[in-house]
This record gives structure tokens, C-alpha cells and sequence, in this order.
């Protein structure tokens, strides 16, 4: 079978791997780079689980091929973290908000907000919701998420 291989700057490190042509980047980054905070969830595009920024963007890892990412910079939840391992405020402020249950649908969440705040404006509860929808989960009923979002939205992030 034929192999291609695909690099990326994955979380600020460069990653390289081979894989069938046909491997969506979801697959790819579980399977071959072991970034198992992606999560399979409907495989559709449809639930927000494995969302992740390519080059910025939000996008559902399940897809995209990764041929199609070879060159781009991917971030993961991982990748919010603080260069000290520590919770970027995002990931402090779910915590602080409960907005993380069964943590399946967390990474998706985490990575389609970190967007929307990268933008520096301060969102609307309607705005977050909106940048949200995209997302699906089934156990905190979404106020936690909103509430969560909103408090990271509302202070800077401080570098740690």
C-alpha cells in the first residue's frame, strides 16, 4: 500500500509520519502521533470532538486528510497549555467553572473557543453560544461551558 508522509507542527513541535493516502488527520494524530486528547466522535464532522486548530482554524479532524495539512501548524488541547505544563486560563477557567464532565466533547470545546478569544474581542453569552454550536455534549447542559468561556474571555491571558 502506498505511504505519504506528512509533517506538521503539532503543539510547537515538528511531527512527521507516514500514512495511507486516504488517513484523516483525526487518525493520523491518534494513531500515528499519539495525540489521544482528539477525540472520535460521530466521524461525520457534525460533533465538534475533534476539532483542532490548523494554521488557526477550527476545523473537525475527521474531515481532513492529513496530506492536505502537510506543512501547517495543528494545535490540540494539549497545545493551550502553558510552556510550563500549567492551564492556559481557557483550561483554568473550565475547570474553575465545572465545565468539563465526561471531558469527551472538552477538547473540541477548548480548541473552538481558544479561537473565538484569539480574535481579542470580548464575546456575548449569544456569540459564545453561537461559536459553540458546533459542538456537541451530552452532560453539562452547555451554561458551564458559556459561563467558562465568558470568564476567560473577560481577563487577559497571563504567560506562565
Amino acid at each position: 500500500m502506498r505511504r505519504v508522509t506528512t509533517t506538521v507542527t503539532l503543539n510547537n513541535q515538528q511531527v512527521r509520519a507516514e500514512a495511507p493516502p486516504h488517513y484523516t488527520l483525526l487518525r493520523w494524530l491518534r494513531d500515528l502521533v499519539g495525540a489521544h486528547e482528539v477525540k472520535e466522535g460521530c466521524g461525520e464532522g457534525v460533533c465538534g470532538a475533534c476539532t483542532v486548530l490548523v494554521d488557526g482554524r477550527p476545523v473537525s479532524s475527521c474531515c481532513v486528510l492529513a496530506v492536505e495539512v502537510d506543512g501547517a501548524e495543528v494545535c490540540t488541547s494539549r497545545g493551550l497549555l502553558h510552556r510550563d505544563g500549567t492551564l492556559s486560563r481557557l483550561q483554568q477557567c473550565f475547570w474553575e467553572a465545572g465545565a468539563a464532565q465526561c471531558g469527551f466533547c472538552t477538547q473540541g470545546m477548548l480548541i473552538t473557543a481558544s479561537a473565538l478569544l484569539a480574535s481579542g474581542a470580548k464575546p456575548s453569552r449569544e456569540e459564545i453560544r453561537e461559536a459553540l454550536r458546533g459542538n456537541l455534549c451530552r452532560c453539562t447542559g452547555y451554561q458551564a461551558i458559556v459561563n467558562a468561556v465568558e470568564r476567560a474571555a473577560s481577563a487577559p491571558e497571563v504567560p506562565a
